[in-house]
């Protein structure tokens, strides 16, 4: 791909952390392609993640929870009217892989995974486990037009972002992210509040998460005896947390979002892994970073490569046995 100026879409319709991860797609592309516009295709809800990105020209939504069929068709059309001559699918469900069949682009790069593979132009061998991090899978989708190394992911919290985060970096702070979608990755709230009880009385720290992690905060808040212990979780958006993340001495999360997000600011890193293990590539990438997890061998750790609602065994022994000393 010679012509620097060429019209790039990338999509990732997955979750929040899939999405901050697939930011080093645009990170890598732009650096190669200085002039080529990039655009993003993800799922409604996460676009507040990509808000005001220097490096994006368009963001494309995909409703998928109304009228999910006739948002697709709608999205295809607007897809192929765009002319793109890149559209780079790091998605490997059907949905997407239509999407990228029929998108016109000349270029249409996949992983083998998705059903649809043999109708894009590069199909990549989609190889999980070993240690192999997301951002080196995704990475080999671009390679053969930038190079091997993968970029960093990155977000772009505005400067009204971080003023409006400013009045809580007075002191020294961390911040704790201790919710999860799933059970099985979130370590136990009675071990959380434990981890608070661990700092130093003069250090605040800040409860970060969405609006329906308030009540897991609450309880966190009430059963420590830390003095400085204070809730933002929906109160401060997803950037403004980005913004937070990355001045703090410490940012304490489970295998999940809030740990991409601290990846994408390079800010130090926490890790806490239960069911899942960092070898199935979605690790911290911030310089510095700590992982926590169990000492003891669980033969059944992990279950499975995505957290769980509840424990298959009834123990919850990958995060029970953590110990906090270890932190």
């Amino acid at each position: 791909m010679a012509d620097s100026s060429q019209k790039i879409l990338i999509i990732q319709t997955a979750f929040i952390g899939d999405v901050i991860l697939a930011t080093a797609l645009i990170e890598k592309i732009h650096a190669f392609l200085p002039e080529s516009e990039i655009d993003f295709l993800l799922r409604k809800g996460n676009e507040a993640l990509l808000l005001g990105h220097p490096k994006l020209r368009k963001v494309h939504i995909w409703n998928k929870k109304e009228g999910k069929q006739k948002n697709l068709s709608r999205l295809i059309r607007a897809i192929r009217k765009e002319k793109y001559d890149v559209v780079i699918n790091i998605q490997r469900h059907f949905s997407m892989g239509l999407l990228t069949a029929f998108s016109g682009a000349k270029r249409r790069i996949g992983f083998d995974k998705n059903p649809l593979s043999f109708l894009f132009s590069k199909k990549i061998t989609h190889l999980f486990g070993g240690g192999l991090h997301e951002v080196q899978r995704n990475q080999m989708l671009i390679e053969d037009f930038t190079d091997e190394q993968a970029a960093m992911p990155q977000l772009y919290p505005s400067q009204a972002d971080f003023e409006r985060v400013s009045s809580y970096k007075t002191t020294n702070y961390c911040c704790m992210a201790p919710a999860s979608v799933w059970f099985t990755k979130q370590f136990p709230r009675e071990k959380w509040a434990k981890l608070c009880d661990t700092l130093p009385a003069s250090q605040a720290i800040y409860l970060l998460g969405a609006p329906t992690d308030t009540a897991l905060c609450e309880w966190i808040k009430a059963q420590s005896t830390h003095p400085q212990v204070h809730i933002l979780a929906g109160k401060i958006s997803l950037l403004e947390s980005a913004a937070l993340m990355k001045e703090a001495s410490m940012n304490y999360v489970n295998d999940s979002a809030p740990m991409h997000l601290s990846s994408a600011m390079n800010a130090p890193t926490t890790a806490i892994y239960c069911s899942t293990t960092p070898e199935f590539g979605y690790g911290p990438l911030s310089e510095v970073h700590k992982i926590i997890e169990t000492n003891t061998k669980l033969p059944c750790r992990p279950c499975g490569t995505h957290g769980k609602k509840t424990c298959p065994k009834g123990h919850f022994k990958c995060a029970y046995d953590i110990q906090i000393e270890d932190f």
